[in-house]
């Protein structure tokens, strides 16, 4: 059985940096995409960032691009969102999710991911 768990999210103040980790339990990341998706109160989940096929290549949405950053760590078994310039707009539940089979034209959306976190906020307000 996976499970995922999320850490580190916080209340932090416009402009600040966070780094959220979401360890694996009962396998390794190993080849498979990870993502970080995130949800607002009163709105739906969105992706944030991919880590495709273990680390070929990585993605942002657009919000996000430039600021946030996905990487793995292998030796603790965990994949990284290092976010950076934090803005009252990033104020969400912080999801991580792995997915066995995803190709590129669904590595974005929700609901081909096989494995889900709990789920960690993060606040950004003055």
């Amino acid at each position: 059985q996976v499970q995922l768990v999320e850490s580190g999210g916080r209340s932090v103040q416009p402009g600040d940096a966070l780094s959220l980790s979401c360890a694996a339990s009962g396998r390794t990341f190993g080849r498979s995409t990870v993502g970080w998706f995130r949800q607002a109160p009163g709105k739906e989940r969105e992706y944030v960032a991919v880590l495709f096929r273990g680390g070929v290549n990585t993605y942002y949405t657009d919000a996000v691009k430039g600021r946030f950053t996905i990487s793995k760590d292998n030796a603790k078994n965990a994949v990284l969102l290092q976010m950076n310039s934090l803005k009252p707009e990033d104020t969400a539940v912080y999801y991580c999710a792995l997915g066995e089979r995803l190709i590129m034209s669904t590595m974005t959306r929700a609901d081909f991911y096989d494995y889900w976190g709990q789920g960690t906020q993060v606040t950004v307000s003055s």
